[in-house]
């Protein structure tokens, strides 16, 4: 009956360590933000256009998002809903959770492309 008991318990925690680390952020972090920047193959006023694609690649959802943007500019404007500039920093979907594995996509018109990368966000609950 001891030998039952004590498997029960082992199987127990085991369950439950498994849930723990499993909606914990452990492991999310900016690291798993990724920018992928493409040319469209348009181009307005001989200006190239630009595809902007920002995944979460985290089972935690990030939100309050940011991206540095200095000096960022563009001939067509990107909808402030998706992307907007203070001082140099992006806000992405005014800082609304970006779910795991989600992605957010906007186009700019300038040249040269510019270089982003991701600045902080909020990491909340996981899958």
């Amino acid at each position: 009956m001891a030998t039952t008991s004590t498997s029960i318990q082992c199987l127990l925690s085991i369950i439950f360590l498994t849930l723990v680390i499993k909606g914990s952020s452990i492991g999310c972090s900016l690291n798993n933000i990724t920018i992928g920047t493409t040319r469209s193959g348009r181009e307005i006023n001989n200006t190239p256009e630009w595809n902007v694609v920002v995944t979460n690649n985290c089972n935690c959802i990030q939100s309050q998002l940011t991206l540095t943007c200095t000096g960022f500019k563009t001939l067509q404007p990107v909808d402030p809903s998706i992307l907007s500039v203070t001082n140099g920093v992006c806000l992405l979907i005014n800082g609304k959770p970006l779910p795991p594995f989600g992605s957010v996509k906007f186009s700019y018109v300038w040249y040269p492309p510019f270089v982003m990368w991701p600045k902080s966000s909020t990491i909340g609950s996981c899958n």
